[in-house]
C-alpha cells in the first residue's frame, strides 16, 4: 500500500482545518460547516477509490484462468 494516500488525507485535513478556523473567526459559521462537509466528501472519495483498487487486486489474484 502506498503511503501517498495517508499524506493526501492529512493534507486535506490540514487545509480544511485552517480554512475552518479562518471562517469561524470571521463569523462565517455556515460556510465553515460546508467546507468541513466538502473535506469529508473528498476524503471519502479518496478512501473509496483506494478500497476499489484493493478489491480489484484481490479479484485478479483469485481469478481462475
Amino acid at each position: 500500500m502506498d503511503i501517498d494516500i495517508i499524506f493526501k488525507i492529512a493534507g486535506v485535513g490540514i487545509i480544511v482545518t485552517v480554512v475552518n478556523i479562518v471562517l469561524k473567526k470571521s463569523d462565517r459559521d455556515d460556510i465553515a460547516t460546508l467546507v468541513t462537509l466538502v473535506g469529508i466528501i473528498v476524503v471519502l472519495m479518496l478512501v473509496i477509490n483506494t478500497v476499489n483498487d484493493f478489491f480489484e487486486t484481490v479479484k485478479t489474484m483469485f481469478s481462475v484462468y
